[in-house]
C-alpha cells in the first residue's frame, strides 16, 4: 500500500483505540445507570456500537500489521508494476487508463485497480507494445499496452 494510506489507517486505528473506546465505555456506563438492562435501548445501542468498533479495530490491526508500504516513484515502470499507470487501447481504438494500487486504495471508477485483481495480475510485468487479453463483464477483450508510466496518485 501507499504511505498515505498506511498513515490514514494507522491514524484511524489510534483514534479508535485511544479516544473512541473511552467514549463508548462512558456511554455504556451512563446507559447502565438508567436501570433495567433488558429494556434499555440506549445500553443495547451502545453495546452494538462497541461491537462494531471492536471489529473495526481488529480489522485495522490486521491490515496495518500485514501492510507492505511501497513508494512507487522509486520503481522503474519499464514494465507494469505497483503504482504504474497503464494506458490500454482496444481493437476499436478506445482508450482506457488504469493505475495499479493496493487493495485499500482501489477505486475502479477512478481507474485505480487493486494489484490483486484479475486485470492487474494479467498486466503485471508486461511491457509497452505487448497485447493482453482481459476478461471483462461483457466478455473477453484484447488490448495493446500503449504506455506505462508513473503518475502521482491522489486518493
Amino acid at each position: 500500500m501507499l504511505q498515505a494510506t498506511y498513515n490514514k489507517l494507522s491514524g484511524e486505528l489510534e483514534q479508535l483505540k485511544t479516544v473512541e473506546r473511552g467514549v463508548i465505555a462512558k456511554v455504556i456506563d451512563e446507559a447502565r445507570e438508567l436501570g433495567d438492562l433488558k429494556e434499555n435501548a440506549e445500553y443495547h445501542a451502545a453495546k452494538d456500537k462497541q461491537g462494531l468498533m471492536e471489529a473495526r479495530i481488529s480489522e485495522l490491526t490486521d491490515i496495518v500489521g500485514r501492510a507492505h508500504v511501497i513508494e512507487p516513484s522509486t520503481l522503474a515502470h519499464e514494465r507494469v508494476s505497483f503504482g504504474s499507470t497503464v494506458e490500454l487501447i482496444d481493437e476499436d481504438d478506445e482508450e482506457v487508463t488504469y493505475t495499479i494500487v493496493g487493495s485499500q486504495e482501489s477505486n475502479p471508477e477512478k481507474g485505480l485497480i487493486s494489484i490483486g485483481s484479475p486485470m492487474a495480475r494479467i498486466l503485471m510485468g508486461k511491457e509497452e507494445g505487448e497485447e493482453v487479453e482481459l476478461v471483462l463483464p461483457d466478455g473477453k477483450k484484447s488490448f495493446d499496452i500503449e504506455s506505462i508510466s508513473y503518475e502521482e496518485i491522489n486518493l
